[in-house]
């Protein structure tokens, strides 16, 4: 009888992540934080907050996303989109960090857009964006080798979503693109489209669908959806060759959610409702919408919005429970979309905890957290983001 042998079985890098240790910094995936948290318990947070902010002075410039919780909100000098809280950051360049409380390729735009001299943080580095992740730099490569084959890469203009990474931004700058926001994909697209012939818009499907179809007056049969899971992304040269929309098989977990159902039965409950969703949304739920449209945008529409009007939103909790206390007081009803709580994961991974710590190891002289893009993919990715601040 032989002793069986213990097995050599070492964790991958995938596995190492997915356990919260080990760090790669060109993934939204988490990783472990480095330094000890304060107690969620501690009734004293605010005020660490509070304090080690004040003690930093102009040193430090916080952004807030919209879909951040309450608890951190409060903390932000300026909040807004992803977009538009990187070149907040980028006209502060006195501030010598840069705490974003968003998500990874927030911070690596931010990081992008600022000067050398300034360090931009993340509080929780476990604060990724799933839809980013869809979309790896090999696969994309990959993608353009396709369309290579196909015979129609010199004929496509890649026109990639602000929530992608910088190695995505980087790709789309080399190859004569564009990034485009929530709100600007439209001129994104036409930009494009006096460029070349086709689009490969990455990585989310569904804004690139609705852009092109609700906005621009495409038929859903000029879009073609590429797999990166499947050989030649699941489709035939002829169909490459056919499309006019290349969409990348990539989505927001939030707003994913969100059905034709759920908008039938917000209707069927209230009588009157006005259903207001993200682009991001499928183009079924987009279709049976009233409105349609980027964060700002639904902020903008809620706050012109007439007293004792009704609201259904289809977009991130937080921001939406944030917007229906902020308009009680004028007797707007706002409410969320679908009957199931849904929370951006990522997002909410930034707490106050996570806060305190960052604000009092900055004030302690520490600095955590560092988001840094190499020069290299620095500079294809700023050129990409260039062009979209050119945009007419």
């Amino acid at each position: 009888m032989t002793t069986a042998q213990p097995l050599d079985v070492q964790p991958t890098p995938l596995a190492l992540l997915l356990l919260g240790r080990e760090a790669d910094p060109r993934s939204e995936r988490g990783v472990e934080c480095p330094g000890d948290l304060p107690s969620p318990s501690d009734p004293d947070l605010v005020a660490r907050a509070r304090a080690a902010k004040e003690k930093l002075g102009d040193r430090v410039f916080v952004l807030g996303h919209h879909y951040q919780r309450d608890e951190v909100i409060q903390f932000a000098d300026v909040t807004g989109d992803s977009f538009k809280l990187a070149r907040d950051a980028a006209a502060r360049p006195e501030a010598e960090y840069i705490v974003f409380c968003g998500v990874h390729f927030m911070a690596e735009s931010a990081d992008i857009l600022t000067t050398d001299a300034q360090a931009v943080v993340l509080p929780d580095l476990a604060a990724g964006c799933s839809m980013a992740d869809m979309a790896t730099a090999e696969q994309v490569a990959e993608c353009w080798d396709v369309l290579t084959e196909a015979g129609v890469a010199d004929q496509v203009v890649p026109v990639s979503y602000m929530n992608s990474s910088a190695d995505i931004k980087a790709f789309t700058g080399k190859h004569g693109g564009t990034i485009c926001t929530s709100s600007n994909a439209k001129r994104a697209l036409e930009w494009a489209f006096e460029q070349g012939e086709k689009i490969l818009f990455l990585p989310d499907q569904h804004l690139g669908r609705n852009t092109a179809v609700r906005d621009m007056g495409m038929s859903l049969d000029d879009c073609v959806l590429y797999n990166p899971h499947k050989p030649n992304g699941g489709l035939t040269a002829e169909q490459l060759q056919n499309a006019k929309m290349i969409l990348w098989r990539g989505h927001c977990s939030v707003h994913g959610r969100f059905s034709v159902e759920s908008v039938e039965d917000v209707r069927a409950r209230m009588p009157g409702v006005n259903v207001l969703v993200h682009p991001e949304c499928k183009h079924e739920v987009v279709a049976a919408a009233d409105y349609v449209g980027s964060t700002e945008y639904i902020i903008k529409a809620l706050e012109a919005a007439p007293r004792g009007s009704k609201w259904a939103i289809g977009t991130e909790l937080n921001l939406v429970r944030r917007l229906a206390n902020r308009f009680a007081s004028e007797d707007k009803e706002i409410v969320f979309l679908d009957k199931t709580v849904c929370f951006c994961s990522t997002m909410n991974r930034i707490d106050l905890p996570h806060l305190v710590w960052t604000l009092e190891s900055l004030a302690d002289g520490k600095l955590v957290n560092r988001i840094e893009v190499d020069p290299e993919t620095e500079k294809y990715a700023k050129l990409a983001l260039e062009r979209m601040l050119a945009l007419p």
